[in-house]
């Protein structure tokens, strides 16, 4: 089941959603319009120099701010950016998508990982990929979340991305770690 807009601004009201800063004027019929803060990065290597991320271990990210004049997106990368709210519920399941008029850009928000975990608060990190070139700013509405019911015994998600204030880049490598402390790839 899905909250509807007026849902949504009370239960921010009662203190059961998270959106900090709110604004009500960004309630949709079922939805919240966050928007896009000024933080951004992306991988330094590219597959095009003939460069491989690795899933066993970090790789080297590039952090950067959006001017107030916008910067472009370009095709062939994966950007990391966050929204300017802090997000989350521990009594709600947040997803997240492009605004259409986003989506009409050939901007993708969120690529695969559109759910936000049960218990999960912080400012959100999307992942940014354009078809063709697109300009974005700091404080566009670019994406929306929506607010669903959960049913069964909640678990509340405690993991490595639990509070994040700035895009984080992937943690895949921690999960390898996990297996093996030595972090190999024997």
């Amino acid at each position: 089941m899905i909250l509807t807009g007026p849902q949504i601004g009370a239960e921010v009201e009662e203190g059961r959603i998270a959106i900090s800063p709110f604004d009500a004027s960004l309630l949709s019929p079922n939805s919240y319009d966050f928007q896009l803060s000024s933080d951004i990065g992306w991988y330094a290597r590219h597959w095009w120099g003939g460069h491989t991320l690795d899933c066993r271990r970090p790789n080297p990210f590039v952090r950067a701010t959006i001017p107030e004049e916008g910067m472009v997106l370009r095709p062939g990368r994966i950007y990391l950016a966050s929204t300017a709210e802090t997000i989350g519920s521990e009594h709600f399941v947040p997803i997240i998508r492009a605004r259409s008029s986003t989506a009409r850009t050939g901007l993708f928000v969120h690529c695969t990982a559109d759910l936000i975990d049960l218990g999960s608060l912080g400012r959100l990190t999307l992942q940014f990929h354009a078809v063709q070139p697109v300009r974005v700013y700091p404080g566009q509405r670019i994406g929306q979340v929506t607010f669903w019911v959960p049913t069964g015994r909640r678990e509340l998600y405690r993991g490595k991305y639990q509070g994040s204030t700035l895009p984080e880049p992937s943690q895949i490598w921690r999960d390898f770690r996990a297996e093996d402390p030595r972090g190999s790839s024997a």
